[in-house]
């Protein structure tokens, strides 16, 4: 399988900077969804999942005005009903297994992040947002007739709660990055045009530590939350389990017995860590 150094997809601009991987939306005018861009979305999901050298990863635009606008309003007239079906479907599929690989996801939104854009957006685990009050967030598919189908009926209230989502999505109701904060949307608000440095740095911090016991937390919550709170406690305690012979608890015990800063990277990955473009 490819790795991440190797992507070269049409829709997405692909960036290493030491172990964080840079992913930017670019279909321009605006990075709407076609079927095309979700599979290579779903080939860039696959391919950070299985790359154990990219250890965080940073979901971006080369656009300064859009996120994305969401699904490309001309495709959804001239594709059949079936196919954009299973374009929506590779979308879930696409979320799912992001959420699910143990690697943390940073969404940087500098410009609009409207209906599949904000979906794409909800997948990830944490968002830095521009404060710009001229950006909208929002799911206005209800004015196409449709519903959020690139999983925001579900992602949206999991983030916000039932009626504000409903509300959300049946008005069109569009937020400012602030709002979205206030929300629950948006985790962290930057000043506009940083939203990607500052997602990196976070990227960066996280990818310096532990891979396995960042992914296994990730994992815990994200997984945990769907079930009963008994089964939860038991999927905890197993993944737990799993840590206590990996050379990340190894070298985290061992340093501070030792009274010395851990070095996680080189404890991982030996021979293939990578400077930081810094």
């Amino acid at each position: 399988m490819d790795t991440f150094d190797d992507l070269d997809l049409e829709n997405f601009e692909t960036e290493r900077d030491g172990h964080v991987g840079i992913v930017r939306l670019d279909k321009p005018p605006a990075n709407a969804h076609d079927v095309d861009m979700v599979l290579q979305f779903q080939t860039m999901v696959e391919t950070i999942r299985f790359d154990e050298t990219i250890r965080a990863a940073v979901l971006s635009s080369t656009s300064d005005k859009f996120f994305s606008s969401g699904y490309d309003i001309q495709a959804l007239q001239d594709e059949s009903p079936e196919h954009i079906g299973y374009a929506s479907q590779t979308s879930k599929e696409s979320i799912l297994k992001m959420r699910s690989t143990d690697t943390i996801f940073v969404a940087a939104i500098d410009g609009h992040c409207m209906g599949g854009g904000l979906e794409f957006a909800l997948a990830t685990d944490l968002r830095y947002a521009g404060d710009d009050d001229s950006y909208n967030l929002g799911v206005p598919e209800v004015k196409l007739g449709l519903i959020p189908g690139e999983a925001g009926t579900q992602l949206l209230p999991r983030y916000v709660g039932r009626a504000k989502a409903l509300k959300m999505m049946v008005t069109d109701e569009r937020l400012t990055p602030s709002e979205a904060r206030d929300a629950g949307i948006v985790d962290e608000l930057v000043e506009p045009g940083t939203a990607e440095e500052e997602a990196v740095a976070f990227a960066k911090e996280v990818a310096s530590l532990p891979n396995k016991a960042v992914g296994h937390i990730k994992l815990a919550v994200n997984e945990g939350m769907e079930m009963s709170l008994y089964d939860a406690l038991t999927h905890e305690r197993e993944l737990q389990n799993q840590l206590f012979d990996t050379p990340g608890a190894e070298e985290g015990i061992s340093a501070f017995l030792e009274k010395r800063d851990p070095d996680f990277l080189t404890a991982e990955l030996g021979e293939d860590v990578v400077e930081d473009d810094d």
